[in-house]
């Protein structure tokens, strides 16, 4: 019988309960708490504030948050290392370094493993680490572990399979964040396996033209050079093609990319080609799903103001702004802290054109309808901080809500 590894860990340690009173502290909020109990509506004086019903952390979210504290609690006095961010909010990892735990970040070369020992614990993030990151460390003995997200690891099977069956992973994402460089390295598990990464459909359009047979080679290497394995060539590798995703990318524009390469190539080759040679499959995660459905009802009330609240380089968090900003007047804050009651501004990151500014009087006069909403690494202590201000910004006591 083969000995249980007890240098890899993926299930954490049992010590939830330890754990359990600590995560309330940082991370619960009594006006979500007040929020949820009526019914998502927080009505004060001429302000109404309605929060989708789908909103901040999502499971895997909590889970890698929970792992990483009872990782702590698990070796007090050992050195923990977190490889990048656990998740994309500032004060989360802010908090881990708090209590001890190092945060590595990548330089242009990737990250710098040669400061770990075999004498380290080293956590992997939600987003999950490429092969090479996962290998080296494996290879150090250092304990690992693991909080890569369940439905991250549902795309690198499917990755996986495309790879094995010889087919070009065309992965909608984007080509520098953490979890597509993970999702794009699982081709590496077989001889030649190949990936290209699209960002948007624009970017998909441009593979259909050259399936069509209207690209340029050296264009297109020259384009996507950084976007795609390193053998990758586009007369050989766009003629077996399935398609993945990152799985916090907007889930229509997934769907859409996978339909318009699947009608080229049967445009191009004929049904039975398309039908041999091209895969595709949802692989967006159920809690970004349910968070962009639970935008999009609550865009059917009349609203006057969408504030979403998120990392500005958290990839779930841009596409609920996006979504929000085709329908109403929208404002994506990175916290609470961009809110500025005593001079009614706020300081928000452009869901179109990505700049950042402040915008005077950004709640107008009067009565006023604010809907409200959160990435998946946003913790409800936040969430409600931010509400808290926006009733400030009225003057409303926050204290009052009750």
């Amino acid at each position: 019988m083969t000995p249980p590894d007890v240098t890899y860990f993926r299930k954490g340690f049992g010590l939830k309960q330890e754990v359990e009173a600590t995560l309330q502290a940082d991370y619960t909020g009594r006006i979500v708490d007040l929020m949820r109990a009526r019914d998502f509506e927080l009505v004060s004086g001429d302000v109404t504030i309605r929060l989708a019903k789908e909103f901040g952390f999502c499971y895997g979210v909590e889970r890698a948050v929970e792992y990483a504290y009872q990782t702590r609690h698990k070796f007090p006095g050992r050195r923990v290392v977190l490889v990048g961010e656990i998740i994309h909010n500032p004060h989360v990892n802010v908090r881990l370094r708090e209590m001890g735990i190092e945060i590595i970040m990548p330089g242009e070369g990737g990250f710098d493993y040669s400061g770990i020992s075999a004498e380290d614990v080293v956590i992997l993030p939600a987003f999950g680490v490429t092969i090479t990151d996962f290998n080296i460390l494996r290879e150090r003995g250092c304990v690992v572990v693991d909080t890569t997200c369940g439905s991250v690891l549902n795309v690198w099977k499917r990755v996986e399979a495309y790879a094995r069956d010889g087919f070009t992973s065309l992965i909608h994402g984007k080509h520098y964040h953490e979890e597509t460089r993970a999702t794009a390295s699982q081709v590496e598990k077989f001889p030649g396996g190949t990936y290209l990464v699209v960002r948007n459909m624009d970017e998909a359009r441009d593979v259909c033209a050259y399936i069509e047979g209207r690209g340029d080679r050296t264009a297109f290497l020259a384009k996507y050079a950084r976007s795609s394995s390193a053998h990758f060539d586009p007369d050989l590798h766009l003629k077996r093609i399935g398609v993945a995703n990152q799985t916090t990318m907007l889930a229509r524009e997934s769907m859409a990319i996978g339909e318009e390469v699947g009608r080229t190539m049967a445009a191009v080759k004929g049904d039975a080609y398309r039908a041999s040679n091209f895969r595709t499959f949802d692989t967006i995660c159920s809690a970004t799903q349910d968070r962009q459905d639970a935008v999009n009802a609550l865009l059917e009330q009349p609203l006057d103001v969408m504030l979403v609240i998120g990392g500005y380089n958290s990839s779930n968090t841009l596409s609920l702004a996006a979504l929000c900003a085709e329908r109403v007047r929208t404002f994506h804050v990175e916290d609470a802290l961009c809110i500025d009651p005593a001079r009614g501004t706020i300081r928000s990151r452009d869901p179109v054109t990505g700049l950042q500014g402040d915008t005077p009087d950004w709640l107008g006069q009067g009565p006023v309808r604010v809907g409200l909403t959160a990435g998946a690494s946003t913790p409800n202590n936040k969430i409600g901080d931010a509400v808290a201000r926006v009733l400030a910004t009225c003057g409303i006591d926050p204290a009052t809500i009750r």
